[in-house]
Parts: structure tokens; sequence; C-alpha cells
């Protein structure tokens, strides 16, 4: 019988048995990685070298892309290297690195909300109600309930001897599949883990849709029917990706216990890789500005690349882009390397 402390390594569920398969998977898999790492990148740094995107919605929405690289880059890279090289092997310290998946996300787009709430019902104290030191510390609670809510996830698995192998029927490390892994019974542990997710999400939703409402009755309330429009046009990517990630969490985890394991594994692969590759596409789908500022960026890279010495000498704010983007890159390799 062997515990938590002598396993070495997990075996992750193969998404086929054929080499044909794991080489198609592994194909379309490192695609959706790079469109997702490509649109997320793209939003960063757009954001951060666009003066005219340095408003509390961009704020938050680069926190977004930034926590969405950081998920998608802890499962998809792993996944491809499985399917290229024939392997399920994932050490003990991924499997945690997986567990420990920043469950920030739905905290970030409840205070988008928020952003939206006081941009449509309060403009006159827009600025007031989140400055810049405002919008830093509600970003920063969202991060913190997130880290959090993942400590406790992890340490609620990985404190429990394991001793039912080392075989995770997921193509990912996630909780309630390696609690299945322990010599004790889990079912209490399942339940406190979906206790305190419900609680939290609850609170998280309720805010939202109270948020909606009180915008929906100040929206109608508009004389001018263009004025609706625009205001409307404004929530309408907060309220898809929502609903996106919403609708994913909610038939991942109320699925039925007896569905095959080949369904559970798409049903995994749609609420972890869909909406971190789809948000981005979201949001700039009807957003001028953004959509301005990411082909100032695509045509600075273009540029960059032909006379980048004396182009850097010529513009100082373009060498802050430069070097955002070098961090950027070296961040998501360090992430991406285990």
């Amino acid at each position: 019988m062997s515990n938590s402390s002598s396993i070495s390594e997990f075996l992750l569920l193969p998404f086929a048995d054929t080499r044909e398969l794991q080489l198609l998977h592994s194909g379309l898999f490192l695609a959706i990685y790079l469109a997702a790492l490509l649109g997320n990148g793209l939003i960063l740094t757009a954001v951060a070298c666009d003066h005219c995107l340095h408003t509390p919605m961009y704020f938050f929405l680069l926190n977004l892309a930034l926590l969405d690289l950081g998920c998608i880059s802890t499962t998809l890279p792993k996944a491809v290297v499985n399917c290229l090289w024939d392997t399920r092997a994932i050490s003990y310290a991924g499997c945690a690195a997986q567990v420990f998946l920043f469950s920030a996300e739905y905290y970030l787009l409840t205070v988008m909300s928020y952003d939206r709430y006081v941009a449509i019902c309060k403009p006159l104290h827009y600025g007031t109600l989140l400055g810049s030191r405002a919008c830093a510390q509600m970003a920063a609670a969202a991060w913190g309930s997130g880290f959090l809510h993942a400590v406790l996830h992890t340490a609620n698995a990985f404190s429990l001897t394991l001793c039912q192998g080392n075989a995770v029927d997921q193509f990912f490390c996630e909780v309630p599949k390696v609690l299945k892994l322990s010599c004790s019974n889990s079912y209490l542990r399942k339940v406190w883990i979906i206790m305190v997710g419900f609680c939290l999400a609850s609170g998280c939703f309720v805010f939202i849709v109270l948020s909606y409402v009180q915008i929906f009755r100040a929206v109608l309330r508009m004389p001018s029917e263009q004025g609706q429009l625009k205001a409307f046009s404004t929530c309408l990517p907060h309220l898809a990706v929502v609903s996106l990630f919403l609708s994913m969490t909610i038939f991942a985890y109320l699925k039925s216990p007896s569905i095959s394991p080949s369904l559970d594994l798409v049903v995994a692969v749609l609420y972890s890789v869909v909406p971190p590759a789809l948000n981005p596409l979201i949001y700039s789908m009807r957003n001028k500005e953004l959509k301005s500022a990411v082909r100032k960026v695509i045509a600075w890279i273009f540029l960059i690349s032909d006379k980048f010495p004396l182009y850097l000498h010529k513009r100082l704010p373009l060498q802050a882009c430069s070097l955002f983007i070098i961090i950027e890159v070296f961040i998501l390799s360090i992430i991406c390397i285990y």
C-alpha cells in the first residue's frame, strides 16, 4: 500500500489509443493553445502600451487575460507533450500545480460587473469610485480570493493518504479525481468542496445579477435609443463571458456520475480550454478601441522586426512595450516548463 509521499508521478487519462489520433489531438491542442496565447497576449500588450486603454474596464480585462493565460498554460502544454510523446505521466509537483488552478476568474468577473454598474448607473462618480487605488485593491481582492480558494483545494486533496494507485481519470489533475485515489472515504471532503464552491459562487452570482438589474433599469430610463444601444454594447462582452463561464462550469459539475469516460473528457476540455481561448475574441469582437490598439501592436511588431535599432532609439514608450513583451514571454515559458 502506497501513500501520497511515495507517489512520484501520476498517470493522466489519454485522449486516444492509436498513434494517429494522438498526433491529431496534439496538433489540435497546440493550435488552440497558440490561439489563446496570441489572443490574450495581444490584449495584455495592447492594454499595457496604449494610454487610451488605461481605464478601469481595460485594467480588469488585462487581469482576466493574464489569468486565462495562467489557467490554460497549466493544462494544455502538458496535454500536447503527452499526446506527442505517447506518455501519460505527470510529476507529483506538476499535478499539484494543476490542482492549484487560480479560481479567481469568477471573482474578477464579479468585479468587472461592478465596473459596468458604476460606469452606467453612476457615470459622474466613475473616476472617484474606480480610481487607480480602488481598482488595484479590487483586483488584489479577486486574486487573493482565488489564491485562498486554490490553497484550500490543494491542501484538501494532497493532505490525504493516496493508496488507490496513481491513475487520474482525467486529462489533467482536478480535485475530485485526485480524491478518488485516497485510502479513506472522501465523500465528506467532496461535499465540503462542493458546499464551499457553491457558497462562494452563489455570492458572486447574486452580486452580478443585482448589478445587471440596476444596469438594465438605468439603461431603460435613458431617453435616447442610441444611448441605450451604446450602453448595452459595453455590457455585452462581459455578459457573454459570464454566461460562457457559468454554463461550462455548471455543465461540468452537475454532470451525471454515470457519464462515460470519453464524454467526461470532452466536458473537461470544454470548461478548462474553451473559455480562456474564446474570451479575447468575445471582448475584441465589437470593441473598436481594443481592435485599434491590437492593430497598432501588430503593426509595431512587424515594423520593429525590420527597424529595431533605429526605431527603439526614436520611440522610448515602445521600448517599455518591448520590455513588457519580453517579460510576458519569459513568465509564460516558466509556467509551461514543468
